[in-house]
């Protein structure tokens, strides 16, 4: 058997930690060490016997360390904590009882990943952003010496956590008689599987989000040991980084009600293909896999910008099959997706969208059609500029080469500026350098299609001449 060892991230964070690909064989893995059995106060107890350990897709072999051990916090913040926070324990449940946990709220649980931490950086960002949206209860939960280990250990860990964040919810229904409806877990990578295990301890949670669940021993599992869509009333999932054995950290496969799978779920635009860290060691997926949490983080601000259309495969969305939205709409993808009228219809639906490269990267896919008048033919480009109520602007290409009076030019634009707050639309042509110079081409018509809420919304700009600007007709 080849031994390939490599270096790579999760969480966005460089680990020195080894995964063997190929793995080792299913007979190596189930003589070893299985049967083995540890129990903690509060919480039960953990096997290694399948289907946590041993079987096609998690050879792996280990129990999970104490909580004790990895020192699990759990932070609150809420509008009258501002940008502190204050940390409370469901051992001593009176640090919640005197904090400024309302039972009044909506109560969100932010679970960090492998390498990461829930004491800075994105997850309290997270919930700092929340909070100046929606007056809930934000718990930050924080494993990070849980989380820092060999990525193995941190895969077995994510039972106690989950047990852990479990315990939590059903202190919370025995001091406040807490309803799970009021419940949402936001997990990225094995944070996402974290909130699945909470879920399957504790049935009813309203709401589970997997940010890029990781994809390492968790890929084609049973559906107890990985976030599934019975974990919760309702489950959606963003793909930003499919696992390929060594080219991606999270999962391919659909895992929730809903799984968006932006850019086809594999690169993300506006980050290298292969990052290379101060130690010179190679990592894979690090700014991809991460780009699910940003995701969720900008869809809260820009809800319609992250619309996603049903299709059975990216290819097929690319294709342009899946345009506009069908009669039921399209869901949001991130924070607004649970607003989907039809997102209990079935599980395992999937959606694709395309994003910017840069925040907030929101985008709104629209169709357009161009008719040219003027010369017969001639060389050159034809492109829309698109200009919103702040000033900005972005030009997209409809189509260049050989260009021909009466032909209808059609291309679907992921525009970066939304529709309602768009102010004019330019239309440009860019001559060849041997092009006569008298010779003349505009558009005879330009008829824009938004895909959204189910039905056709149209913008048309007759007789378009090279340079003149149209207002977008409002609606």
């Amino acid at each position: 058997m080849l031994n390939l060892y490599i270096q790579f991230t999760l969480g966005g964070w460089n680990v020195d930690s080894r995964i063997l690909c190929p793995c080792p064989t299913y007979k190596q893995v189930v003589s070893s060490t299985l049967g083995k059995e540890v129990c903690y106060p509060r919480l039960g107890c953990f096997t290694d016997d399948p289907p946590w350990s041993g079987v096609p897709g998690r050879l792996l072999t280990g129990l999970p360390e104490s909580p004790e051990h990895m020192n699990i916090t759990f932070s609150l913040y809420t509008r009258e904590t501002g940008n502190n926070s204050q940390v409370i324990s469901a051992i001593n449940s009176s640090t919640i009882q005197k904090s400024h946990f309302s039972s009044r709220r909506n109560t969100s649980f932010i679970i960090h990943g492998f390498g990461s931490t829930g004491k800075k950086g994105w997850v309290v960002e997270m919930c700092l952003l929340l909070l100046e949206v929606e007056n809930i209860n934000c718990i930050a939960v924080d494993w990070q010496q849980g989380a820092n280990g060999t990525y193995v250990s941190a895969v077995n860990n994510i039972r106690v956590i989950g047990a852990e964040v479990a315990y939590f919810i059903k202190t919370l229904q025995k001091i406040f008689r807490y309803s799970l409806h009021k419940i949402h877990l936001i997990g990225h990578s094995l944070g996402a599987h974290t909130a699945g295990e909470a879920g399957r301890r504790i049935q009813g949670i309203r709401r589970i989000t997997g940010l890029d669940p990781a994809g390492p021993y968790f890929e084609g599992t049973p559906p107890e040991v990985r976030l599934d869509p019975s974990d919760a009333d309702f489950v959606d999932v963003i793909h930003s980084n499919h696992h390929m054995c060594i080219s991606g950290l999270g999962m391919y496969n659909t895992t929730g009600h809903l799984d968006f799978y932006p850019n086809g779920g594999t690169v993300m635009p506006g980050c290298m293909l292969i990052n290379f860290v101060p130690t010179d060691a190679t990592i894979i997926g690090g700014c991809h896999h991460s780009r699910s949490h940003e995701f969720y983080f900008e869809s809260i601000l820009y809800p319609t910008g992250y619309l996603g259309y049903p299709c059975e495969t990216y290819k097929s969305f690319e294709s342009v099959n899946c345009f506009p939205c069908p009669q039921e709409g399209c869901p949001m993808m991130g924070h607004h997706a649970d607003r989907f009228s039809a997102k209990l219809k079935r599980v395992n639906q999937k959606y694709f969208l395309n994003t910017a490269a840069d925040p907030p990267f929101a985008t709104w896919r629209q169709k357009v059609f161009v008719k040219l008048s003027g010369v017969k033919k001639m060389k050159g480009d034809i492109n829309l500029v698109f200009h919103d109520t702040e000033g900005k602007t972005k030009e997209y290409e409809i189509a260049s080469g050989v260009l021909s009076q009466d032909q209808v030019y059609t291309k679907y634009l992921d525009v970066e500026i939304n529709p309602k707050n768009t102010k004019k639309i330019e239309f440009l042509w860019n001559k060849t350098i041997f092009t006569l110079l008298w010779a003349r081409l505009g558009a005879e018509n330009v008829h824009i299609i938004h895909g959204e809420d189910g039905h056709i919304n149209q913008s048309s700009f007759p007789g378009a001449l090279p340079g003149v600007l149209y207002r977008r007709s409002r609606e």
